[in-house]
């Protein structure tokens, strides 16, 4: 059974950092890229980052040089490290495995003074 467990959201003010993370387990964490993505209040949900098995690393435009997605294959882990928040990347941050169209509960992060 497939479990993803996202932590790590939280109210930040602009301009700081958070660092989200997603631990995996019920498949083969090392061979599967994993990605992130957010849904804001009344939009859709956007693809923020994508690690593959092989570290390649993919960002939306509206995240890059800001945020930063690694992984770790021996805690079956993947992270979003998240810098220069802006109030507009207020949303629910969700953990997917894109192979297994697998999503987590989400964490909320707020970005607001």
């Amino acid at each position: 059974q497939v479990q993803l467990v996202e932590s790590g959201g939280g109210l930040v003010q602009p301009g700081g950092s958070l660092r989200l993370s997603c631990a995996a387990s019920g498949f083969t964490f090392s061979s599967s890229a994993m990605s992130w993505y957010r849904q804001g209040s009344g939009k859709e949900r956007e693809l923020v980052a994508v690690i593959t098995s092989g570290r390649i690393r993919n960002y939306a435009d509206s995240v890059k040089g800001r945020f930063i997605i690694s992984r770790d294959n021996g805690k079956r882990t993947v992270y979003l490290e998240m810098n220069t928040l802006k109030p507009e990347d207020t949303a629910v941050y969700y953990c997917h495995v894109p192979r297994l169209d697998s999503w987590g509960q989400g964490t909320q992060v707020t970005v607001s003074s």
